[in-house]
């Protein structure tokens, strides 16, 4: 069984409420240079109301206290629930829990952006359920990046085109010296960007994967992704960039 803090009148209430503010609690701010425009937030206060879940075995979910909890014993994908069109940045902040529990794996800390699903009418990701398996991702359009994979042996980013059992990979999107895979219990600063044919993944200010794509996907919803792992996650943001 699932057990979901989730109260979406709360989420609500707090994303509209908080619009204004940009200081994180330890009072260092988030907010992206003045050219950039908040469109989404969420301090993870109020429930899951702005997320969709698809988990292949289920597991333990909370949002509360300013953290999004995830804790997994398998594949799980947390669907934003807002559509997003470039020029875009996400950005958030991640860890990767060793404090014993069962799911504690260190490892796995991945996520989709722009994607669409070729199998759904116009392409709407949340329009298809998932069971939350790795596989049931193929047929998407999408930039997928996984930090720490392969049980923290791998970091990899893709650019998935559709198609049932390809996923395709470029030698230097496949990474595996250890300054690129995740340190327990420490958290990373993550910003995702499509902006026209820059795509970007970088932690800590510094870019981990670039790719200048010549035919960008340029809408799409944003997943945070795990399997059988312990995140968490807080002071999730998106920006407009300056077109």
């Amino acid at each position: 069984m699932w057990e979901i803090v989730h109260s979406l009148a709360l989420s609500r209430r707090s994303v509209l409420g908080g619009l204004a503010a940009t200081l994180l609690p330890s009072g260092l701010s988030l907010a992206g240079p003045s050219s950039e425009t908040l469109l989404h937030r969420d301090d993870f206060t109020g429930g899951l109301g702005q997320w969709v879940i698809e988990a292949e075995r289920g597991g333990r979910f909370r949002a509360e206290g300013g953290v999004l909890d995830i804790d997994s014993p398998a594949g799980v994908t947390l669907w934003f629930r807002h559509a997003l069109a470039s020029p875009v940045a996400i950005d958030y902040e991640v860890m990767a829990v060793s404090e014993g529990g069962p799911n504690d794996a260190v490892s796995d800390i991945n996520c989709f952006w722009m994607a669409t699903d070729t199998r759904a009418s116009g392409g709407d990701v949340l329009a298809i359920r998932r069971s939350g398996a790795f596989a049931g991702y193929d047929e998407l359009r999408t930039y997928y990046a996984g930090i720490g994979g392969n049980r923290n042996t791998t970091s990899r980013f893709r650019r998935y085109v559709g198609r049932r059992d390809d996923r395709p990979l470029l030698p230097q999107h496949d990474l595996s010296a250890p300054e690129h895979m995740i340190a327990p219990n420490r958290w990373y600063r993550i910003r995702l960007v499509a902006d026209g044919n820059r795509i970007e993944l970088l932690r800590d200010g510094t870019p981990m994967f670039r790719l200048n794509d010549p035919a960008p996907y340029t809408c799409g919803h944003f997943g945070l992704r795990t399997t059988k792992s312990h995140l968490r996650v807080r002071n999730f943001r998106v920006y407009r960039l300056p077109g």
